[in-house]
């Protein structure tokens, strides 16, 4: 069984019943017989297969068993047909296409199913007599290739929402190209073009055949510089013709497209028409009698001839044409050429003598397969592979593409990451996006996937399924696994060098398993492509056989890959089953968290959150539950932490876990401060905590002290604060955890630098980086540069704050730190703001309070609030000002001495602006009052600058100047006290 990206066709004849009534039975056998018999030359001509007769019904597919990139295509083409067939037999027939994901059997018997099979059988039925309707699948995979009527959403027999849904009036020509919207200018092809431009030069001069021939995989962009190539001509003449890897009398379709375009045939012209045209443009009635046998114009001639033969008119006709201007052939896609054609471009290019002639070839690599030799031995013979682009030039491309729209840089990362250079990807997935938006970017777009499948569905039977089971594996795999997973091959060795030889892997020159030859999937996308085509059955059965090989080969270095295939596997059992096997449940379970664990360690805290996670709803255990909870903790998402910690806390405490129970109070209790600034709970929380929590549990205490000091900066108790932290400090000393040594050394610093006390912050602050970059931990950085920013910003230096924040920044978005984020952000926007970047600040503000709000936190969110509505009130953005100068206030917590002072200054002086003195005045006395019995210096100077500068507003300069000197004293009180 195989998964594969097909399409569909239903054709069904019109009022039959009237065709039976009536008439002899013989008659209506043999009409319905030659139906039949016209549908299937139709589809099987077109490279489809007919699935099954139902009635006067046929149903077909294209891509099945044998995928080609252009079967949405070819079943247009192969309706279109049979449409006109059906008409010259006096009947009328509807036609349904659909391109999707169906399940085929292999082998010969492909019965396939899928949404795309119901959808073509609907939109057959809901067809006019005569019409072919597209469904989206189709319409998109045929985009620039087939002439559509849009019929609009179509309500659909048996479907809940309509389906968008296409007439099909014509295809364009003999494969034609993707619609140019989206096509950006060229890129990183300059010296290929030049070389082109170079060899059409020497054969003018020379007035002599050249034979030019560009190699590249699917995509890479041949027919993109061949066009840019040719675009530029002047004075030239050009024609372009394209091999079909279908259909009949296509040998010498290429020369054929050339001929009539050279000739003005129409394909719409009359026959007589067009042989009149054809003869009197060739002169010599000869050569135009064997390129119309060559082109299918003179169908009624009746006589044949040999390749020599239209060989030798090909020449004289490209000679004569050379002689008037100088002429270019480009030939796409002769990869799929017959050898006739491909002995016909040989023959020109060393017999056209004394005329400027360019032929250009475009091919793919496996041209060399059929023909080792091509081009080789001639001196006027040049070939070069255009390679994939370089990331710089994908990012140009990309940007080209976005043409002034916005795409976000994880967004752009994961495009570029997916692309690999390839331009028609880069291209398709930008489209893709431009459609359906910059979450699209994670899937492959159909164009993509057939132009892909097609190639793997051309490999030899073993070479398929050698790559299928490594695509299960990974982007890089190894041979040993592949031995596992095919067990029924005798040797992987010819199937191997045959992928390698084909450019579907690569060599991987270090391996991460002793002993074993590993190699890579040359493109992220034949990789996924490859694994799409896999059954849910067989993916399951090979992932956990993967996962056991692993255990046998590296059981600890790869553990995270081995969590990873088992996983995948326990989801796709429970997908088809309903349910996973205890064993696999358990397997899956146990290497999950101990991924997670790992994550923990490295910082990759949303990694060990998603681990954690499944790991509890395959074996939900305690330890887990707290694990997964703790995750949710160290990525600030504060609701969940709540809800989840709380259940631990409760199941800890029936199974008498201690060491749980303690955890959960202090991470509760941190959740209860930050979320609800309900103080009371948490410190009844952390006196618990305290009580439960083993004496030599040194980890566990100093959390609890962190959260008790926490508490104590709430309520502005600055000295309690500063008690509670040494012994932290202390504490983090004699368990060895330098990352906790550095938080101490933060915290305290934190309550000199609240204190006015720069002097005493600055050897802290200092001590806390050297602790926090010893210590390896991200966190620990992020949060002791963020300190270090925030010493500068006091000092006034404002280039060092910057540098010191930006760093920061980097390594808590690293750590998936978000609360400790939206804080540096906070920060980071004044700064920006004393440099007089208004813009920026803004800017800074806004992502700290988009961070910071769903979070549910309360703590930095109401500061972040109140400095932006300071800023905007400082641009004259009164009414913006106001709303989130409210918003603050009712954010910020009722114990939050400092935010309720800062908040209150932040409303004050909106109220003044607006003219409400009375008011205004007030919150300001307000701020101050709140603060006035505490340590908070800093916020105590803020509310008197406040208070100083409404006064003088309003002319009251003494009491301004009674302010000004509580003012100094406040600062000859903080240096006095950092002196002793």
């Amino acid at each position: 069984m195989e998964r594969k990206l097909a399409t569909v066709l239903f054709v069904d004849l019109v009022d039959s019943t009237a065709l039976v009534t009536g008439a002899d039975p013989e008659v209506v056998r043999r009409r319905v017989q030659t139906f039949f018999d016209r549908v299937s030359h139709c589809v099987i001509t077109h490279g489809g297969i007919v699935e099954k007769f139902a009635g006067d019904a046929v149903m077909a597919a294209f891509g099945i068993p044998q995928a080609h990139e252009d079967d949405a295509e070819r079943a247009v083409r192969a309706g279109l047909a049979i449409l006109e067939a059906v008409e010259q037999l006096e009947l009328k027939a509807r036609v349904g296409v659909e391109s999707g994901e169906v399940v085929a059997e292999d082998g010969e018997a492909t019965f396939a199913t899928g949404e795309a099979v119901t959808l073509a059988a609907r939109l057959e039925q809901a067809a006019e007599p005569g019409q072919l309707v597209l469904g989206p699948g189709a319409h998109r995979l045929t985009l620039g290739r087939v002439e559509v009527e849009d019929l609009g959403p179509l309500d659909l027999k048996g479907l809940a929402e309509p389906v968008w849904a296409w007439r099909a009036v014509c295809t364009n020509g003999g494969g034609g190209a993707r619609p140019r919207s989206l096509e950006a200018p060229l890129v990183g092809r300059e010296a290929e073009l030049d070389l082109l431009q170079n060899t059409y030069e020497r054969a003018l001069r020379d007035r002599r055949a050249h034979l030019f021939t560009i190699y590249g995989e699917p995509g890479v962009g041949k027919s993109r510089l061949g066009r840019e190539f040719s675009e530029a001509l002047e004075g030239a003449t050009v024609l372009h013709g394209r091999s079909l890897p279908y259909g009949e009398g296509v040998t010498y379709w290429p020369l054929a497209e050339m001929v009539k375009s050279a000739a003005g045939i129409a394909d719409d012209d009359p026959l007589d028409v067009a042989i009149d045209k054809l003869r009197a443009f060739c002169e010599d009635e000869a050569v135009a009698d064997l390129l119309g046998l060559a082109s299918g114009v003179l169908e009624a001639v009746q006589s044949e001839a040999s390749a020599q033969e239209i060989a030798w008119a090909a020449r004289e006709w490209a000679q004569r044409l050379a002689q008037e201007q100088p002429l270019v052939l480009v030939f796409e896609d002769i990869h799929w050429a017959e050898e006739p054609l491909l002995e016909l471009i040989e023959h020109l290019a060393t017999w056209v003598r004394e005329a400027p002639l360019l032929l250009l070839c475009l091919a793919r690599p496996e041209l060399l397969d059929l023909r080792p030799g091509w081009g080789g031995g001639r001196v006027r013979a040049t070939a070069i592979e255009l390679e994939a682009l370089q990331r710089e030039e994908s990012e140009q491309l990309v940007d080209a593409l976005l043409d002034g729209g916005e795409l976000s840089e994880e967004a752009r990362r994961e495009l570029l990451d997916k692309t690999e250079g390839n331009p028609l990807f880069v291209e398709e997935t930008m489209r893709l996006v431009a459609e359906e938006g910059a979450g699209s970017v994670e899937r492959i777009p159909d164009t993509v996937q057939a132009l892909i499948a097609a190639r793997i569905d051309r490999l030899p039977a073993e070479s398929k399924m050698l790559l299928q089971r490594a695509a299960v594996i990974g982007r890089i795999f190894w041979a040993g696994a592949l031995e596992r997973l095919s067990p029924e091959l005798e040797s992987l060795e010819a199937p191997l060098d045959d992928l390698l030889l084909r450019d579907f892997v690569l060599d991987e020159p270090r391996s991460s398993i002793r002993g074993e030859q590993a190699y890579r999937f040359k493109h992220v996308l034949i990789r996924e492509v490859a694994y799409s085509g896999v059954s849910k059955s067989a993916r399951a059965e090979h992932h956990k056989a993967f996962a056991e090989w692993l255990k046998e080969r590296s059981a600890e270095e790869l553990l995270e890959i081995r969590a990873y295939h088992l996983d995948h596997a326990a989801k796709l059992t429970a997908e088809l089953n309903g349910s996973v096997p205890a064993d696999l449940q358990h397997d899956a379970a146990e290497a999950l968290e101990e991924a997670g664990i790992r994550a923990f360690a490295r910082e990759a805290n949303r990694t060990a959150r998603h681990l954690f996670v499944r790991a509890v709803e395959l074996e939900p255990t305690l330890r887990r539950r707290y694990l997964a909870a703790r995750a949710a903790d160290r990525l600030s998402d504060l609701p969940t932490v709540s809800r989840e910690m709380e259940e631990v806390l409760e199941a800890a405490a029936e199974a008498g876990d201690r060491w749980t129970q303690g955890r959960a109070l202090v991470t509760l209790a941190e959740a209860a401060v930050l979320r609800h600034a309900d103080v009371q709970t948490a410190e009844a929380m952390i006196e618990q905590a305290l009580e439960v929590l083993e004496q030599d549990d040194l980890a566990g205490r100093f959390r609890a002290l962190r959260a008790r000091a926490t508490i104590a900066w709430i309520r502005g108790d600055l000295a309690k604060e500063e008690h509670v932290m040494q012994e932290a400090y202390d504490l983090a000393s004699a368990a060895g955890r330098k990352d906790f040594e550095s938080e101490a050394a933060d915290e305290l610093a934190s309550v000199y630098l609240s204190r006015l006390e720069l002097d005493r912050a600055a050897p802290l602050v200092e001590k806390a980086i050297l602790l926090a970059e010893e210590s390896g931990s991200a966190e620990a950085r992020g949060r002791a540069l963020r300190f270090a920013g925030q010493l500068h910003l006091h000092r006034g230096e404002l280039d060092d704050a910057e540098r010191a924040l930006e760093a920061a920044r980097e390594h808590l978005a690293e750590a998936g730190a978000a609360w400790m984020l939206g804080r540096t952000l906070n920060f980071a926007a004044y700064v920006a703001e004393a440099k007089g970047e208004t813009v920026r600040a803004e800017q800074l503000f806004r992502e700290s309070i988009r961070i910071l709000a769903p979070l549910e936190d309360r703590a930095t969110l109401c500061e972040s609030q109140r400095g932006l509505a300071e800023l905007l009130l400082a641009e004259g953005r009164t009414d913006e000002a106001e709303r989130f100068a409210l918003a603050a206030r009712d954010t910020v917590g009722a114990q939050d001495l400092s935010s309720l002072a800062t908040t209150a200054i932040a409303l004050g002086r909106v109220r003044a602006a607006q003219g409400r003195d009375d008011e205004a005045e007030a919150l300001l006395q307000e701020a101050e009052e709140a603060i006035a019995h505490t340590e908070h210096r800093l916020t105590q100077r803020q509310a008197l600058d406040a208070q100083i500068e409404f006064m003088r507003d309003r002319g009251r300069e003494d009491e301004a100047a009674e302010l000004a000197e509580r003012r100094e004293q406040l600062l000859a009180d903080a240096e006095s006290a950092a002196r002793a």
